[in-house]
């Protein structure tokens, strides 16, 4: 039996009311962190284009925007949205964001359908799981060969979340499959400059897997072999490593992956994020930054080229956006501010000379030993201009698996974003109370979300 047979099998059966505890509860967290990013980022520029490059009407919504759009363009703007200041959930291990990509998606679909919770949250199961499964086949491949995890995974992922929202047979779900392997794309060039392509990753492929869902319903078919064939996917997308699809298929549908995704307390790269708690940690036992002659940071080989390298570029980011992927600027705002929010990721603040003379002082050494991807730890040796040497470790990521954030840290994080994009708690309310309509399995409502 083909890789995307096996997949196909598993879409189809699966019955939300059956769902572990667990399960259900993961996802209603990550509907309501995936909305409260689609409304905090709403005004932003790169959502704007999204938005204005829109030219079809429908039923589905575009969260915190007028009016309702065709289910592809939702889900462009929904995804471009939550993937955009990179404040979604990540998975320890591969590392994906799979609810930017699989929540637009579904939701789309189901608006556009009048699909149930049941739909929902049986199509967001099985995207969010398989996406998370996919990552761990071939973990660092993708992202050597030039390509974005999350864009890649995200298309066959979100073809088999809308294929199983909409209730397509095994057979049908696996030409999806087949076909998401010719739409997938995403190349990772944006560390070059910060431009906005990785913003669209998320969003393109919720789009191009909702395309493959429809594409194989209507009869279009797609390979058998599209996983593991020569000319498949990991092949084209992972050329350096053999996949172990293993991590894939054992234990599919009984042991529920998606229950250890990662929530961020950050609005940056994941890598980061731990980095962040040494600086704020170093912080607050009374060093100032007048004190620190340099930061040393010990590191996984795997992040250098994106997080770490060409340090110069990474020491004065020419934007905010390539804030997020410098671990020296994210070291230094959290350092300097004791958080890294929304705030700290401005045109003015990358551009502030407290930051900039600090962000020269950190530097890195690989650590041979480091346990990434398997986990996000994170490192800082400052010496001070005294010659005293001062040490943060942390062991893993806040928000992951080892230090999950609560329900009620991620509720307080979906209101926070709702407030940052302008909503009133009225309006608010009334979206919580609607997605966890949709929880209980309920109706489909988010007309309330629109404007």
């Amino acid at each position: 039996m083909s890789v995307a047979k096996e997949l196909g099998v598993f879409s189809s059966v699966v019955n939300s009311a059956e769902l572990p505890a667990k399960v259900r509860n993961t996802i209603s967290n990550l509907l309501l962190d995936v909305v409260g990013l689609c409304v905090a980022a709403r005004n932003n520029d790169y959502v704007n284009a999204a938005r204005a490059s829109a030219i079809q009407n429908g039923s589905a919504s575009a969260l915190g925007h007028e009016g309702s759009f065709g289910p592809y363009d939702a889900a462009l703007i929904n995804g471009t949205a939550a993937h955009g200041e990179d404040y979604d959930d990540t998975f320890e291990g591969g590392p994906v964001h799979a609810g930017a990509v699989i929540v637009p998606a579904v939701l789309a679909i189901a608006e556009e359908r009048g699909l149930d919770g049941d739909a929902v949250t049986r199509g967001i199961a099985v995207g969010v799981e398989l996406m998370c499964r996919m990552s761990l086949v071939t973990p660092q491949a993708i992202h050597k060969a030039c390509f974005h995890p999350t864009a890649v995974i995200g298309a066959p992922a979100a073809a088999c979340a809308v294929a199983a929202a909409i209730g397509l047979d095994a057979a049908r779900t696996m030409y999806a499959i087949g076909v998401s392997g010719s739409l997938a794309s995403g190349i990772i060039e944006y560390l070059a400059d910060g431009s906005w392509t990785k913003r669209l990753h998320a969003g393109a492929a919720a789009q191009s897997g909702m395309r493959a869902a429809l594409l194989a319903e209507a009869g279009f078919t797609g390979p058998v072999s599209v996983l593991e064939g020569v000319h498949g996917f990991y092949k084209a997308f992972a050329p350096s490593k053999e996949p172990d699809f293993a991590s894939l298929l054992d234990g599919l549908g009984s042991d529920w992956v998606l229950e250890k995704l990662a929530f961020k307390s950050y609005a940056c790269g994941t890598m980061t994020q731990p980095f962040i708690d040494c600086a704020i940690e170093l912080a607050q036992s009374g060093i100032h930054a007048d004190d620190i002659e340099s930061m040393v940071c010990e590191v996984g080989e795997g992040t250098v080229h994106r997080l770490w390298e060409p340090l110069e570029l990474k020491h004065a980011p020419p934007n905010a956006y390539a804030g997020k992927f410098s671990t020296p600027y994210c070291i230094a705002v959290g350092f300097l501010d004791g958080k890294a929010g929304f705030e700290q990721f401005t045109k003015a603040r990358v551009a502030e000379e407290d930051v900039r003379a600090l962000c020269v002082k950190v530097s890195y050494v690989i650590d041979p030993d480091n346990e990434y991807p398997k986990n996000f730890t994170g490192h800082i040796r400052a010496t001070l201009k005294d010659g005293s040497v001062h040490e943060v470790r942390k062991s893993h990521m806040r928000g992951g698996v080892h230090e999950p954030l609560s329900d009620s840290d991620i509720a307080e994080k979906f209101r926070d974003n709702a407030v940052f994009g302008g909503w009133s708690n009225e309006r608010i309310n009334a979206t919580e109370a609607a997605l966890q309509r949709i929880g209980m399995l309920g109706v489909v409502d988010l007309k309330m979300t629109r404007g």
